[in-house]
């Protein structure tokens, strides 16, 4: 039997990801070559260096490449990242809350949530519940020196330098048996079914496969291009349309740590991610273009930094929040930006791409008489995940109580809430967020509509993919602070002050006394460069 041919069209963190991922569920590394797989990867298509932020799946797929952990962080940058902080988002006035990936709720049943809405609210939710908001802000790994001495562990994800990154992967995989051309690709040739044949390049090789991957970032010169598949669009639900974005060096401005998190604080118009390496942070203003324009915003982002920045170089990106109708048409399937993007609120960029060759991998097309099956389950999988995504993002914006600017008083309007959150929120009007929710993910006045773009399968969707449930949704709609009238009807106003469980306490004490210093340990486990402490500048939120 002929091996299966498999073209991955664009490199980048998508196209090196699908690759090294594929290689290593199909191929077991390289060492049961079934699938042939080669990238295509154009040598002048600029690269945007930005940091990335992933969340603990990314470990699933390190694993199965057969990545050594250390070495990764090493090449890459990496720092650990235990949580998001949201800066900014509820009032402007400096509070925050966390998001991190570690909680303790105590069985046989989760009182965490009630108990926290039947108190006086004083501490933040997720410190009730978790160890990690405090370890985060004590600038604490989540990994010891030595032998692991705390009970269950700390789970974790990365903050990376996302160009290093696909470097890493190309070199890996082609190691073990990808193929890697460098050039562009010049044409396309379809079969008369309309499915592709092959492609060429500028160098005259002629590219055939069975099955062809569009890495080719926002152009999908193959989904969008050779294949017809439209776009959906979320601007309505999601204002921000670019992002402008700069590095800064810690040899000029090291603050004296390096966070264990990453930091999403709310601007005039939008907000600023701030993720930090080994030798630098990446910060980005995502904004919307129809609230300020480059100038203002660029300014707005240089003055978070605080003075001293002005001959940073900065560079501006252009996005569409949206998805493409199917992932997967014909023979062709899109993997990243090439399939869709949102904002990356919750550190999904990456995760999308990583959900892509995953969820490939599980549906490769052994048989070519399978593929249309395949590729319809495949695009609803997909496309929930999407859905789901757009909720939890859409939710961090319309429960805000800004008033500031015209943006935050537009993001609050009913039109810009999904139909299904607000379904959700009705929901909860009447009981708080339970697991169940999320195992039957169905709430009266939902959509009843097939998703756009689906062919076979016509029901609505349905978000039970997992990557939120209820404690998160809790942790957002806490830290927010949704519900507080609901509390006062169902509890009273005089409410006791808010408890934290011992085993918390006790965990907290272990953790000052036990977890090193973030970038104590990144130097000395992988030999991250000292810093001077620089003056914190103005307007530094820690």
């Amino acid at each position: 039997m002929q091996k299966p041919k498999l073209v991955i069209v664009g490199g980048g963190s998508a196209g090196w990801m699908t690759a090294a991922y594929l290689n290593g569920a199909l191929n077991r590394r390289g060492e049961d070559p079934r699938v042939e797989i080669t990238l295509l990867e154009s040598p002048d298509t600029p690269r945007i260096s930005v940091g990335e932020a992933t969340i603990p799946s990314m470990r699933h797929l390190l694993a199965v490449v057969g990545v050594d952990e250390m070495e990764f962080m090493k090449v890459t940058e990496a720092t650990f990242k235990q949580s998001i902080k949201y800066v900014n988002w509820v009032h402007n006035d400096n509070s925050f809350y966390h998001h991190p990936f570690s909680s303790m709720r105590l069985q046989p049943i989760d009182y965490a949530g009630r108990d926290w809405l039947q108190s006086d609210r004083s501490i933040p939710f997720m410190e009730t519940c978790s160890v990690q908001p405090l370890v985060c802000e004590w600038g604490r790994a989540p990994q010891m020196f030595g032998e692991w001495r705390m009970g269950a562990r700390l789970n974790y994800a990365y903050q990376m330098n996302a160009q290093k990154f696909a470097d890493y992967l190309r070199d890996f995989s082609t190691a073990r048996g990808v193929t890697h051309i460098s050039a562009n690709m010049a044409a396309v040739s379809k079969h008369p079914n309309g499915d592709i044949a092959a492609v060429t390049t500028d160098q005259g090789q002629r590219l055939e496969a069975d099955l062809f991957v569009d890495c080719t970032g926002f152009r999908a010169l193959l989904l969008e291009q050779q294949m017809g598949v439209g776009y959906q669009d979320f601007k309505q639900f999601l204002l921000c349309d670019r992002a402008v974005t700069m590095h800064v060096p810690y040899d000029r401005f090291y603050p004296g740590m390096v966070r264990p998190y990453t930091t999403a604080t709310a601007l005039s118009n939008g907000w600023i991610w701030d993720i930090p390496m080994q030798s630098r942070r990446s910060i980005g203003y995502v904004h919307s273009s129809d609230f300020i324009n480059e100038a203002d915003a660029e300014k707005e982002m240089r003055a978070y930094q605080g003075p001293g920045c002005e001959d940073l170089p900065c560079r501006f990106i252009p996005f569409k929040a949206g998805r493409r109708l199917q992932q997967w048409q014909g023979n062709c399937v899109a993997i990243g930006l090439s399939g869709g993007f949102i904002e990356p609120l919750e550190s999904t960029g990456l995760y999308l791409s990583d959900l892509g060759a995953v969820l490939l991998a599980e549906h490769f097309p052994w048989r070519r008489e399978d593929q249309a099956v395949l590729a319809e389950r495949y695009n609803r999988l997909m496309a929930n995940r999407y859905f789901e995504i757009l909720d939890f993002i859409n939710m961090h914006y319309c429960l805000t109580k800004r008033t500031d600017t015209e943006f935050w008083r537009t993001v609050q309007q009913k039109e810009h809430i999904t139909e299904r959150l607000q379904a959700k929120f009705e929901f909860w009007r009447h009981k708080p967020p339970s697991a169940h929710d999320f195992q039957d993910q169905w709430f009266m006045q939902m959509p009843t509509e097939a998703i756009a773009g689906a062919q076979q399968d016509q029901r609505p969707v349905t978000d039970t993919g997992g990557l939120w449930n209820h404690e998160s949704y809790e942790c957002i709609m806490y830290g927010m602070d949704a519900l507080r009238d609901e509390c006062d009807q169902w509890f009273g106003t005089q409410r006791p002050p808010t408890k934290v469980h011992p085993a918390i306490m006790q965990r907290l004490k272990m953790a000052h006394q036990m977890l090193p210093p973030h970038a104590l340990w990144l130097q000395r486990v992988l030999g991250m460069a000292e810093y001077p402490t620089a003056t914190k500048p103005a307007g530094w939120v820690a």
